[in-house]
């Protein structure tokens, strides 16, 4: 099932699971039945996976800027995180909102997000796993972030301290972000 979010371009993707008593199947990537679907995602390039061990750890916002640019297929491989894509397009009419969704390995939803969107998460269950596709490979240079809190994200905090890099949290607010996207260059 792909569902459209609030903010044009991210999509929330949850592949059906087949079950019985031993556990349950699923093709959390099928880019011919996507297709077939209406939604035609860009190229993958490359598979990253981390684990976050407490719950409350943030990651993020993190975008890399063009030439290599990414858009991101997110999933939750463990565990239970709250993942946001934030519209940093100069020139969109979504320019700075946000959207969250609870995605989780019971759950097994993915989001889409496509270049040109900040992204970050945050745990909700300790020893959560995140597993995403990316559509260019990492580039030191074009790496960057924006501090966390700055976006007006309504992060589900209650009972929990946040966990966050030093790189994270020294990172510039969004109203001082000089953003490299544009609507038309993405």
């Amino acid at each position: 099932m792909i569902s459209p979010t609030s903010l044009p371009g991210v999509y929330l993707i949850t592949p059906p699971r087949f079950g019985d008593h031993r556990g349950f199947f699923s093709e959390s990537w099928n880019k011919k039945k996507l297709i077939e679907a209406g939604l035609d995602l860009p190229e993958f390039v490359q598979d990253n996976h981390s684990l976050s061990r407490e719950v409350g750890t943030v990651r993020g916002l993190h975008f890399q800027s063009p030439p290599h640019a990414q858009g991101k297929l997110v999933r939750c491989g463990r565990g239970r995180i709250f993942d946001v894509a934030v519209d940093a397009r100069k020139g969109s009419e979504t320019y700075g909102q946000w959207v969250g969704e609870e995605l989780s390995f019971e759950n097994g939803k993915q989001l889409w997000i496509p270049a040109g969107f900040l992204h970050g998460f945050m745990t909700l269950e300790p020893d959560s796993e995140i597993v995403y596709k990316c559509t260019d490979h990492y580039a030191p240079d074009c790496d960057g972030a924006v501090k966390w809190d700055s976006c007006g994200i309504d992060w589900p905090l209650e009972g929990i301290t946040p966990v966050i890099s030093e790189k994270d949290e020294k990172a510039q607010v969004f109203a001082a972000f000089e953003t490299p996207f544009t609507k038309d260059n993405i």
